[in-house]
């Protein structure tokens, strides 16, 4: 009598990313499972080059077969204490496996790697949960609407009132210009800087966004007006979609309407990049971004994410709109400029 085949079990460990042979079969997993850019090794990569915050991943194997991925950052502030987040400096992560069983075993994983490495939470931004996590599906929504076919359709697309106001910033004096060379990143980085103070937040460091630049496929788009920039956006390109990720605009923005424009030509650019999706990416419910990308025609989708506090710890709160923060933007807001973007990338690496 033939005995029955064993089942063999999937096992879970912490991937190797210094290794080359193991980066790439994670990268080629993620491609097949139609991951996000911020599944790939190659953004932790980045992330922890840029920030010194360390690159961390689980995998789960059935014999020699990756059946499941978890990214992980490895966050540490001395003001939001430690976590560990799939992924840092994402707006999306999590697990990435087709099978129920595997999903549960990463993330038991992942509560046990968050106790032997003293944090005192996890955060998946994206991907399944499992009981006992708080899951978050109001906060945040994302923005994806395909692209249109043309220049001209794409304005079209665009709903009545704010198509208007494109119109408007093509009929003014700003020029635009795509690149990933030294004189972008500074223009970029001196606008966005300034965009984040005006906000109240500590603005990343520089090095963050040089990483990422030289890891993805990226590009930044600035508008100048009389050569001075005024709008600018570092984007990501990523299966067919592009993501503006960091972008902002200094006071006289709004007045020229730069925003509108950089918005515009880069669906245009990313179209001609053979992009099919544009990615507004994600905004709190209800705020002013949230609406802004509705004025363009994007339907808002939530995003659900989840949450474990390790017990006995305090749920680490970092999120800029809960009131105990409040008194903080509002300071931060007063900062001037130089003195902002001195202490900023000092705060700003540990957030994630």
């Amino acid at each position: 009598m033939t005995a029955p085949f064993a089942m063999i079990a999937d096992t879970v460990r912490l991937a190797d990313l210094s290794q080359p042979d193991e980066c790439a079969r994670i990268e080629a997993f993620v491609a097949l499972h139609s991951g996000t850019v911020f599944h790939r090794p190659r953004w932790l990569h980045a992330v922890e080059q840029g920030t010194g915050q360390r690159a961390l991943g689980l995998i789960a194997e059935r014999a020699s077969a990756l059946t499941g991925w978890m990214p992980l950052t490895e966050l540490h502030s001395p003001i939001f204490g430690r976590t560990l987040a799939s992924s840092g400096f994402a707006v999306g992560g999590g697990v990435l496996t087709v099978e129920d069983h595997v999903a549960e075993l990463l993330i038991e994983a992942v509560e046990e790697l968050a106790q032997r490495l003293s944090c005192s939470s996890v955060e998946l931004r994206g991907g399944p949960a499992r009981a006992g996590w708080d899951l978050l599906t109001e906060r945040y929504c994302g923005f994806v609407m395909p692209l249109a076919e043309d220049d001209e359709a794409q304005l079209a697309a665009i709903p009545r009132k704010q198509r208007a106001e494109v119109r408007k910033s093509l009929g003014a004096e700003l020029e635009v210009t795509i690149g990933r060379d030294e004189s972008d990143r500074a223009a970029h980085y001196a606008v966005y800087a300034e965009s984040v103070r005006n906000l109240g937040t500590p603005v990343f460091p520089r090095s963050l966004f040089d990483a990422v630049l030289d890891a993805l496929d990226a590009d930044i788009l600035t508008v100048r007006h009389q050569g001075v920039p005024v709008s600018s956006v570092l984007s990501f390109y990523h299966s067919g979609t592009v993501m503006p990720y960091w972008g902002g605009g200094t006071h006289a923005a709004r007045r020229l309407r730069s925003n509108d424009r950089m918005y515009y030509d880069l669906m245009c650019h990313a179209r001609r990049k053979g992009c099919t999706e544009f990615d507004f990416g994600r905004s709190k419910t209800g705020t002013g971004p949230y609406a802004y990308k509705k004025t363009w025609g994007f339907e808002p989708q939530p995003l659900t994410y989840a949450e474990w506090t390790v017990p006995g710890c305090e749920a680490r709160d970092a999120d800029p709109l809960s009131p105990q923060h409040q008194s903080r933007i509002a300071a931060w807001k007063q900062l001037p400029l130089a003195v902002a973007n001195r202490l900023g990338p000092v705060i700003a690496r540990g957030l994630g």
